[in-house]
Parts: structure tokens; sequence; C-alpha cells
């Protein structure tokens, strides 16, 4: 007689087996961070940070979570389906997958080179897609996809362009899929984190603010939320937990924005 898992409300992912790309730092990690507490099995993705990912891994095997870490450079084809079917070989199954994994860009429309934008795209956007798609051949009924936008997809930033566009193309991707999946039972969605407090906020939040305007970074980013501050990764990747876990059965073709109503 087979056995059945049982999910409690505090661990809801329990027995499930997720995959976070980017997951060695930032948003990603958070989200490892986070499926581990609910209960999942959670496989690592980085691309070169091996140090911070091991050390992640560490501290979720010392909390007694089954855990790997698996190197792929998502702007790499070949990576990417490896990265999946070492997931499933460690952990003999997958039903969840974060994408996390990507670049941020700034540049002025004379910057954007077909170098640039091809590998702005190749991580941003064709990245999320492999992946979604190499997890799909693995994902049971009722499995999870859940890609990465970003609030920048919809608001106007000076020079950002390239990365805008990149981030749009997946909340389309996010809607088709949702449709080609859903007859399997499989949720396809994405969330869109706002200014977020990680290292590449720290390296890049004064980009944001227009041009024409001269405040601190901090200044910038706290009087332009609503709540006069940035989200940490953890509220981010809460976002990630809901659409992953039972609460979000019904929910596909959706993109979360958790951008603290910037303005």
């Amino acid at each position: 007689m087979a056995t059945r898992t049982v999910r409690s409300a505090a661990r809801p992912l329990e027995g499930k087996v997720a995959l976070v790309t980017g997951g060695s730092r930032g948003i990603g990690a958070a989200v490892a961070t986070r499926f581990a507490a609910d209960g999942a099995s959670v496989v690592v993705g980085y691309r070169d940070a091996g140090v911070a990912a091991e050390n992640l891994v560490q501290r979720l095997r010392a909390r007694g979570t089954r855990c790997a870490a698996v190197q792929a450079d998502m702007a790499e084809p070949a990576e990417v389906e490896a990265l999946v079917d070492r997931a499933v070989d460690t952990f003999g199954a997958l039903d969840v997958l974060a994408s996390c994994a990507g670049i941020e860009h700034f540049g002025a429309l004379p910057a954007l080179t077909a170098d640039v934008i091809d590998h702005v795209f190749a991580v941003n956007t064709r990245g999320q897609l492999l992946v979604a798609r190499s997890a799909a051949r693995h994902l049971p009924e009722g499995g999870r996809i859940v890609l990465t936008s970003s609030v920048s997809a919809r608001r106007t930033v000076h020079a950002h362009t390239l990365y805008a566009a990149s981030k749009a193309a997946v909340e389309a991707m996010v809607r088709c899929l949702a449709v080609e999946l859903g007859r399997r039972g499989i949720t396809v969605n994405a969330v869109a984190p706002g200014a977020t407090a990680t290292d590449m906020a720290a390296e890049n939040g004064g980009h944001y603010q227009p041009p024409d305007l001269e405040l601190d970074t901090s200044t910038w980013l706290a009087v332009s939320h609503a709540l006069g501050r940035i989200a940490t990764a953890d509220e981010v990747a809460g976002a990630y937990a809901f659409l992953a876990g039972p609460d979000a059965a019904c929910v596909t073709g959706r993109t979360l924005p958790v951008d603290n109503c910037v303005f």
C-alpha cells in the first residue's frame, strides 16, 4: 500500500522537492530557506557563488532539510537542462520550480549593443523559459512553476529599457504557459519584486530615481515607497511560498507584485 505524505499548515511543502535557481544569495537564498522551513527538500542552483551556495546548504542541512547545491549558468541551455536533471536524480522527483536567477542592467540606448541585449535576454528570459521547459517534463499534477519578473516590467525607469523588456517577456510567458500546462494540473505564475534589501539593490538602487534628482540612495528608496522602506528578501520569499503552496492551487497565469506600492 502506497504511503501518503501528510502536510501540515506549518509545513505545507512537506514531502515536496523544490529547485531554486539563483539560490545562493539575495531573494533566491531567502526562497530556498523558506521552502526548507515549509518542509521541502531543496536544490540550490547557482552560477559562480559556490561558497555561498555550500554555506547555505550546510545551514539548511543543520536544520534537518535534505538539500544540495548544483552549479549551472542559466545562459547556457545545456547547463540549464543538466541542472533540472541533477535535481531529479538527487531527490527522485521535482514538484516546485522557483526561477530566481537573473542579472540587473542599466544602460542608455546607445550602449545597447547586440551582445549586451543577447546576454541579458539569455539569462533573464531565455534561461527562465528553458528551465521551465525542462522542469515541466518532470512535474506531476499539482506541480508549481514560479518565475521572476520585476516591478520594472510595468514602471518607467530611466535607462532601464533592456532589463524591463527582459522581465516583461516573462509575464507574457507565464500567461501562455499557464494555459499550456494547466491541463496537466501544473500552475505557472511569477513574482515581480520591487526594491529589496539585497546586494543587487545596494549596487543599483540609486539608478532607479529620476536623473534630475540628487537624493542619496537610502533617502530615495524610503520616500518612493508607501511603507517608507524597501522589502526584505524574506518578505519577498513569502510570495514564492504562497504560489508554491496549497493555498494557491487555483492561482495560475498571474504575476504577483511585491513592490511596496512604489511610486
